[in-house]
């Protein structure tokens, strides 16, 4: 009769066990479901199951609820039935290895209760939280039906529990929620992005772009816009033939049409416009009477409003204004696009000579007007903030003056030092050398990784040149 009292016994304690390991799987794999994956399944199967996971999901708050009361349950009665069980194995065993006769129940009984804690923890706990985090939406349709009939028996005390439960949560200021938030901020997916890629479940190129394109609205007009200094512009009286000689030499087929400056464009025009009109009319039409109205918004605008003006412009160009009121540069559709996918070439581009980037061995040659934010993501120096946007502006704010060519200097650490973790791939300084300048703007830099006592030789050699100016 003992016999069959004990196997009847370690019957009851895996059943327990494996009952503990139900509502551990339940609450791990639904808090580990995405509403859409559920949603998918319902429509793909349309099975009872799926709609079963779907309830459950929508009812989280009282599912979690009753698998906690299930796991304190079944785990308190693995061990009042497991304890004394074990122990009976254990006392023979002890006794053999001589063990003192009233030493070896108290003993039995420890051995026992660690040995069915670690058994419960392993295959009522671990093992169907791993196998809930691996697959969640399996596991959520294997055991949600018996789950289901558990809560059902024990709604009433169920709800007494969730209720009471929810009452102290509103004293700490916080509101319930009976389902999980499906909603990711752009932050989370960028986070989402880089762990895929970094996993290899997304390819480098793919993860670039949707990470570039989630922190597109997070850019300013300021930002993407293409500055008055570079823009080519035609005035109000020039010519259809003039439109078509600046589209062959610049390449652009957009030009704002200006009287005096960009702060007083009247609208835009495009190379198309030259074909409307007649040849025998192109010395004589002129651009006023050709020119569209162009939208204008504030450097400020962010850049999923700027998108959407873009797109609505007829001839696909905004305006950018400063603060002050007057012209800060011009944004075309392709700049919209190249902040997402990169450089985009045509026919009509010089790539090479177009290139932001280029490398040489350990060097690099990066356009002037290149963002501080590109240039640490591409190259890794990471410079101190201040009143510029551009490499050339720290180029010109370090130097203190207007650059010449030929000009070498050391460009400045980060004054945030915290920021010098996220750095890739060289981490000492840089040199910087004005290799090519556009009047007065900074139109391409070499850099190069120097090391720190280079730098300090360069800085010393600085000093007395300075002192001897003053």
């Amino acid at each position: 009769m003992d016999v069959v009292i004990s196997i009847l016994s370690l019957l009851g304690f895996i059943a327990l066990t494996a009952s503990t390991g139900l509502f551990v799987a339940i609450e791990f794999a639904l808090t580990g479901l995405e509403r859409s994956t559920i949603e998918n399944d319902v429509q793909r199967r349309d099975d009872h199951r799926a709609k079963a996971v779907q309830r459950d999901f929508q009812n989280l708050s009282f599912v979690l609820s009753g698998a906690q009361l299930g796991i304190t349950l079944t785990t308190l009665a693995t061990g009042f039935l497991a304890e004394p069980i074990l122990a009976k194995f254990f006392t023979p065993l002890l006794s053999l290895l001589g063990v003192p006769s009233e030493a070896t129940t108290p003993i039995a009984l420890v051995v026992a209760l660690l040995v069915a804690t670690m058994l419960s923890m392993v295959f009522g706990e671990l093992v169907p939280k791993n196998v809930a985090i691996t697959n969640p939406l399996a596991t959520a349709r294997t055991v949600v039906t018996p789950v289901h009939a558990f809560n059902s028996v024990f709604r009433g005390f169920i709800h007494l529990l969730n209720k009471a439960a929810n009452f102290t949560v509103r004293r700490l200021g916080i509101e319930p929620a009976d389902e999980l938030a499906s909603a990711r901020s752009a932050q989370e997916l960028t986070a989402l992005v880089r762990n895929s890629a970094e996993s290899g479940d997304l390819d480098e190129n793919t993860a670039l772009v949707l990470d570039r394109s989630l922190k597109f609205g997070e850019t300013t007009a300021g930002e993407l816009m293409t500055p008055r200094s570079t823009v080519d512009a035609l005035s109000a009286e020039d010519t259809v033939q003039d439109l078509i000689s600046m589209a062959i030499e610049t390449g652009h087929s957009r030009f704002p049409v200006i009287r005096g400056d960009l702060d007083d464009t009247i609208g835009v025009v495009t190379y198309k416009d030259a074909f409307l009109v007649p040849e025998d009319q192109r010395h004589s039409t002129i651009m006023a009477d050709l020119a569209r109205p162009v939208p204008l918004v504030p450097e400020s605008l962010d850049g999923d409003a700027v998108l959407d003006e873009v797109r609505r412009a007829g001839s696909q160009v905004i305006l950018v204004a400063d603060e002050y009121g007057g012209t800060a540069g011009l944004i075309t559709i392709e700049d919209c696009v190249e902040e997402i996918l990169g450089e985009v070439y045509d026919e009509h581009d010089d790539a090479e000579a177009e290139r932001d980037f280029q490398r040489f061995g350990a060097n690099w040659q990066v356009a002037g007007l290149v963002r501080l934010d590109e240039l640490a993501e591409k190259v890794g120096y990471i410079g101190p903030d201040g009143p510029y946007e551009t490499l050339g502006g720290l180029v010109m704010a370090t130097l203190g003056r207007i650059p010449r060519l030929g000009d070498e200097l050391v460009l400045p650490e980060s004054d945030n030092p915290m920021l010098a973790e996220f750095e890739s791939g060289y981490r000492g300084r840089w040199m910087a050398k004005v290799t090519l300048m556009e009047e007065r703007r900074v139109e391409s830099v070499i850099l190069s990784p120097i090391s720190e006592e280079e730098a300090a030789t360069m800085l010393e050699a600085v000093e007395p040149t300075k002192g001897a100016q003053r």
